[in-house]
């Protein structure tokens, strides 16, 4: 069996099986982040989930190539809180601790810090193969701004 498509040792993140596989996201940049990043206006990025540890942990891998900065997100979840965290690294050197959740076909990932609030909101398809999402920014935590939209597409 694949380490995309193992179960999950830790029964606490069976929920994530639908997100374990290889995906391409595409991102469409909003205007004002496009400025700030330059480039295409949309870039499509190799993304996948694999378990790790035994299935005790899942890990996204996304991107390098042209698009944003080689990026991983390790995903683990509290087993009586019932709480994800993400820890989150990129090739520039940036390192950020986000709560997810996973309820149904909703999936959340928020960021509440000092200056650079984020939170991101995909929703699944009902047959797993696609994921519409999107992130935004705030830097009071109140008055929030669209950064980029994403479509993930499961390529196996």
């Amino acid at each position: 069996m694949s380490p995309h498509k193992a179960a999950p040792a830790n029964a606490a993140l069976k929920d994530l099986r639908a997100l374990a596989g290889r995906w391409e996201a595409e991102i469409r940049w909003s205007p004002k982040t496009h400025k700030l990043v330059g480039g295409p206006a949309i870039v499509r990025v190799p993304t996948r989930f694999e378990w790790i540890e035994d299935g005790q942990f899942l890990v996204q891998y996304q991107g390098g190539g042209d698009g944003p900065p080689e990026a991983r997100w390790l995903i683990g979840r509290d087993e009586t809180s019932g709480e994800y965290c993400v820890l989150y690294a990129d090739a520039r050197g940036v390192s950020r601790v986000y709560q997810m959740s996973l309820e149904g076909l909703v999936w959340k990932i928020t960021r509440n810090a000092p200056g650079f609030n984020q939170r991101f909101e995909g929703r699944l398809s009902i047959d797993g193969r696609t994921i519409d999402a999107h992130w935004e920014k705030s830097a009071d935590g109140e008055n929030w701004e669209r950064d980029f939209d994403l479509k993930y597409s499961k390529v196996r």
